[in-house]
């Protein structure tokens, strides 16, 4: 079973620190939810986890092994998706879902990345350069990966619901819960609580960590 492991990290922005002494483990089945004021460090703490980033103390582990070590085996383990979408303009919509699906190792057809983007709410623009979409639909387009399964064993979703319709919202958990019933794991922040059905639910507020 997969398993995340955090040991006394501290985040830091520039000069600022941001936390310290986070120590959390999450094994199959299991998600964070990273709440606190914007600000706080959840970005940089899931930018960390993703390997994008360096703490300034303490160590993310995979399985029991630093990320650093596992490097690309590490990041075809996961799906990071962060508040700037990972799309690329020259590429059509669906294009985007299945040049990202196929990027992790994941085979998905034509057919396979629209039906993804219909379940975002995207379908009407499913063939429309990157380019000519809003910053909200960019970002439903880098979620749209999310449909196309299987998905890999650590989800780290930053902000995940903003922009998305009630229905777009209703499939996204049903997404995400398949994921954790499937003994996956899930690390997130939002500011909209939205029931989902872990093994074990964790909260953390980074606000309380700053304060400690």
């Amino acid at each position: 079973m997969a398993a995340l492991q955090v040991h006394q990290l501290a985040c830091g922005r520039g000069d600022r620190q941001l936390f310290s002494d986070l120590s959390f483990e999450l094994q199959g089945g299991e998600a964070l939810w990273l709440k606190g004021r914007n600000g706080s460090g959840k970005t940089s703490l899931l930018r960390v986890l993703c390997g994008l980033g360096r703490p300034l103390l303490g160590e993310v582990r995979w399985n029991g092994a630093p990320i650093e070590r596992l490097r690309e085996d590490y990041y075809r383990q996961l799906i990071y998706c962060g508040h700037a979408a990972a799309v690329k303009d020259d590429l059509l919509a669906w294009e985007n879902v299945a040049m990202s699906s196929t990027l992790s190792g994941v085979a998905c057809s034509r057919q396979q990345a629209l039906d993804a983007l219909d379940s975002v709410g995207l379908g009407a623009q499913a063939t429309r350069p990157a380019r000519a979409l809003s910053q909200g639909q960019r970002r439903r387009v880098a979620l749209a990966r999310l449909a196309v399964e299987p998905l890999p064993p650590l989800l780290l979703l930053d902000e995940p619901f903003v922009a998305l319709d009630q229905p777009a919202v209703q499939t996204l958990c049903a997404t995400l819960n398949r994921h954790l019933a499937d003994g996956g794991i899930l690390v997130y922040t939002t500011h909209q609580a939205q029931a989902l059905q872990a093994r074990r639910l964790e909260q953390f507020d980074l606000d309380q960590l700053a304060a400690c």
